[in-house]
């Protein structure tokens, strides 16, 4: 606005070795830098999905915040779980097709929490993103054929959604589309522009 004067934005580092953050954070336009965050990511017995993301979005936040007190940090994490299994990321593809047999006809859920930390202006946001997927039916052939050609490796529940995951579903349930693969720019580009930066 006319005659309001916003103080100047803070450097960005993106707490994250994801390179699907990665090139979301990019469609923002803004300059920033990537620093691996070094959280180890365990399950905890009895922690809800939804907990677990947030609590490792603000962990990843806070560990490059630390060494960075100047600079506004993203941390994201995503947790898929389709009933109460947690959908991991698979690793190879024996795991992969094992989890889609089991979304097979089935819907999943993906928490995905965010935490904006800017230590030296004492800011602090967060908030979780939740996405409802609805997998089709899908035979064993179409599963083997769809982990050879996407190689879905390290995407949680083994699917790419923006690649060919999408001809595995028959409906996503979302307020951000980003959501789904893994950093919301909705809610997240708010965030940012309170700590001063232009989006657009």
């Amino acid at each position: 606005m006319p005659g309001v004067h916003l103080p100047a934005a803070p450097p960005l580092i993106l707490a994250s070795t994801s390179p699907y953050r990665r090139e979301l954070l990019a469609r923002l336009r803004l300059p920033f830098a990537v620093q691996a965050p070094k959280v180890d990511e365990p399950l905890r017995a009895g922690e809800p999905p939804v907990q677990r993301a947030t609590r490792l979005a603000q962990e990843k936040a806070e560990a490059v915040a630390r060494q960075h007190p100047a600079a506004a940090v993203i941390g994201s994490d995503q947790v898929a779980v389709c009933g109460d299994e947690v959908l991991d990321k698979p690793g190879d593809a024996a795991r992969a097709a094992d989890q889609l047999r089991r979304l097979s006809g089935a819907e999943a859920c993906f928490h995905t929490a965010v935490a904006v930390i800017c230590e030296e202006r004492g800011f602090r946001a967060s908030f979780v993103d939740l996405t409802r997927v609805r997998f089709r039916s899908l035979s064993d052939e179409e599963i083997a054929r769809y982990v050879q050609l996407d190689q879905p490796l390290d995407c949680a529940a083994a699917f790419r959604s923006e690649s060919l995951g999408s001809a595995l579903l028959t409906q996503v349930i979302s307020d951000d589309p980003t959501g789904l693969v893994g950093l919301p720019l909705i809610r997240l580009a708010a965030s940012l522009r309170a700590l001063g930066f232009q989006i657009p």
